[in-house]
C-alpha cells in the first residue's frame, strides 16, 4: 500500500480486465478511489471497496454526462481520467468495411474525446487534473491487418497533444501510453509462434503484462509527472527500437 494517489479520484474506462483492471487495482493501492467503467453485463471483480464498478458503453451518446454525474456523486469530483477502453478488429486494408471503421473510431477515439471534454470542468476544479489514454505502438509502426485500429490510435496521440496544449493553463496534463505486445484479453488470440517471435525481438526477452502499463499510468496520474504533458510513451520492452 502506497500513497502516491492519496485522496485522488480516478475514472478508468475498460476497467473490467487487462490494463484497465490492473490500473484500477494499482491506483487503489496507492490511495485513490476509482470509478471503474466497463460494458453492461461484463463482470467487474475488484479486491477493494475503493473501486466502484460502473456499467456504461463508452460510445453511447449519454455516457459522458452519466460518468460525470457518477464521479460527482460517488467520488465528489475527479482528478484523473484514464481513457483506456478500446477494441481491436483485424482486417486487411481492402477488407475493412465502413461499419468496421466507424465502430473502431467510435470506441477507440471519439468516445475518449467526448468523455475527456465532459470531464474538463471537474478536472479544472482539481487544480492538478490528469488525462491519460491508451493508444498503441501500431499508431507509429505499420502492422498487417490493423488499418482502422492504427488510424484510431494515431488519432488518440494527436488528440492528447491538442488537449495538453489547450488544457495546460488550467493545470491539466494529458499523456498517452503506447503499449507494444502486452498479454491481455485483447491479445488472447496470439499464437504461441507469434508470442515467441515477439519475445525474441524484445531486448528484454519477454512480452509485457498489464501491470507494466499500469505502472506507467500511475506515473502519469501522480505528482511525479507534474511537469510532463503532451507525451506519447512506448511500453514495448524495446521491441520497436529498430523496427
Amino acid at each position: 500500500m502506497g500513497d502516491r494517489l492519496k485522496g485522488r479520484r480516478a475514472i478508468i474506462t475498460g476497467a473490467a480486465s487487462g490494463i484497465g483492471h490492473a490500473s484500477a487495482e494499482l491506483f487503489a493501492r496507492e490511495g485513490a478511489r476509482v470509478l471503474a467503467v466497463d460494458l453492461p453485463g461484463v463482470a467487474c471483480n475488484f479486491s477493494t471497496e475503493a473501486i466502484m464498478p460502473f456499467a456504461a458503453d463508452v460510445a453511447a451518446d449519454d455516457t459522458p454526462a452519466r460518468l460525470v454525474a457518477a464521479a460527482t456523486k460517488w467520488l465528489g469530483g475527479a482528478d484523473i481520467l484514464f481513457n483506456n477502453a478500446a477494441i481491436e478488429r483485424r482486417a486487411a486494408f481492402t477488407d475493412t468495411t465502413d461499419a468496421a471503421w466507424d465502430e473502431m473510431f467510435a470506441i477507440s477515439l471519439r468516445a475518449g474525446f467526448r468523455i475527456a471534454r465532459g470531464f474538463v470542468p471537474l478536472l479544472e476544479q482539481s487544480g492538478a487534473g490528469r488525462i491519460i489514454a491508451t493508444a498503441s505502438m501500431a499508431a507509429l509502426r505499420a502492422l498487417p491487418g490493423q488499418t482502422a485500429y492504427a488510424a484510431a490510435k494515431a488519432g488518440m496521440i494527436a488528440l492528447t497533444r491538442a488537449m495538453a496544449l489547450e488544457l495546460g493553463p488550467a493545470g491539466i496534463t494529458a499523456n498517452v501510453i503506447l503499449p507494444g505486445p502486452i498479454i491481455t484479453g485483447i491479445t488472447r488470440d496470439m499464437t504461441p509462434e507469434s508470442a515467441a517471435r515477439w519475445t525474441e525481438r524484445a531486448p528484454l526477452r519477454r512480452l509485457g503484462v498489464a501491470e507494466d502499463v499500469a505502472r506507467v499510468a500511475l506515473f502519469f496520474a501522480s505528482a511525479d509527472s507534474g511537469y510532463v504533458t503532451g507525451q506519447a510513451l512506448a511500453v514495448d520492452g524495446g521491441i520497436f527500437i529498430t523496427a
